[in-house]
């Protein structure tokens, strides 16, 4: 079968290109470590008593990473998302040893760029893809950076994250059914892919393209514009709606339990805000391309559909949501918040 990205070599572009992070010394980062730890210990339990929710398994202990760490799990996370796919869509045709060689090494390099740039970007993940039921990760020099950037207080802006990111943990140890659905999605995804080597050639151009975008801030293609099928689109509208409700659960969930235990969170979401609207012409581009202005989007339109279920049926009446996929809000119940309710309540 073809190899459609070197991940060894995106392995180590990524590494090469990840910068290094905010100047602490040892003993800080030792500290910063620990602390991650506790608060992600501490966030879980103030998730459980404000949603309702425990994890129904065994649930991995947090890995604090740093940015050539992050850019290692999630390259290990695609590598089983991606070979299905190329094995799908390239079929029984085998290109040229030599052409397979160098497309795969080019590739490589693409995706280990955008992998670096992520590794600065991301304050923390719940990654589902590397192992069952999932890891935590919390992506400590970014969160020192940012926490510095903004002027927070270290402690509070920590356990801030720390709730935001447990919550999505909770989302799918709780659910006993969401990562698998979530998989399967993902699965549903591939399966929706057209065959033929000209959609493999179209799959390497969005690489590039996210690449690409790291250079060009005058980019306006997504990825998801070369990739999708009709087909796709439809899984893909079913996976936007799911992943808006798990974005939006966690800033209703942070927000709700952040006055209790974080005295300067008011400052705190006021700064973030900022610096998530903010950024120059070439991040915004960025954002555009990889999705993360969509992802962006996901946080406010979600948490305004959760808030406004839980205004009208409380916590255990959301908490139906969770119940199965066909209590999931469809796209257009995400700004009705009546409709899914009347669906699902009536």
């Amino acid at each position: 079968m073809a190899q459609f990205v070197d991940w060894d070599l995106a392995a180590a572009t990524a590494g090469a290109l990840s910068k290094s992070g905010p100047a602490v010394t040892y003993e800080e980062a030792t500290q910063v470590v620990s602390e991650l730890r506790a608060l992600t210990d501490e966030a879980a339990g103030h998730v459980a008593a404000y949603t309702g929710l425990s994890s129904q398994v065994e649930v991995p202990p947090v890995r604090v990473v740093d940015r050539r760490d992050w850019a290692k799990v999630n390259i290990a996370g695609l590598q089983r998302v991606i070979g299905p796919l190329v094995s799908r869509l390239s079929g029984d045709k085998e290109p040229s040893p030599w052409a397979d060689a160098i497309g795969s090494r080019v590739t490589g390099v693409q995706a280990g760029t955008v992998l670096a740039y992520l590794s600065g970007r991301v304050l923390g993940q719940y990654e589902v893809f590397s192992s069952e039921p999932g890891q935590l990760l919390l992506n400590a020099p970014n969160i020192v950076e940012v926490e510095r950037k903004i002027d927070a207080d270290p402690r509070d802006f920590r356990l801030w994250v720390c709730l935001h990111e447990v919550t999505h943990r909770t989302q799918f140890t709780a659910v006993p059914w969401m990562r698998g659905y979530f998989l399967g999605e993902v699965q549903a995804f591939v399966d929706a892919s057209q065959g033929g080597e000209h959609v493999l050639e179209r799959l390497r151009r969005g690489v590039a393209t996210l690449s690409d975008a790291l250079r060009d801030e005058e980019s306006r293609v997504s990825v998801l514009d070369i990739v999708q099928t009709p087909a796709q689109r439809a899984v893909l509208d079913r996976l936007t709606a799911l992943m808006t409700l798990l974005e939006g659960h966690a800033e209703f969930v942070m927000d709700g339990v952040g006055p209790e235990v974080i005295p300067s969170v008011e400052s705190i979401r006021a700064k973030f805000n900022r610096r998530r609207e903010g950024g120059n012409p070439l991040e915004k581009a960025v954002r555009r391309v990889l999705g993360i202005e969509v992802k962006m989007r996901q946080y406010a339109e979600g948490r305004k559909f959760v808030h406004g279920v839980h205004e009208r049926v409380g916590m255990d009446g959301f908490n139906k949501i969770f119940e199965s996929p066909l209590t999931l809000p469809r796209l257009d119940e995400l700004g009705d918040p009546d409709a899914w309710v009347t669906r699902v309540h009536h």
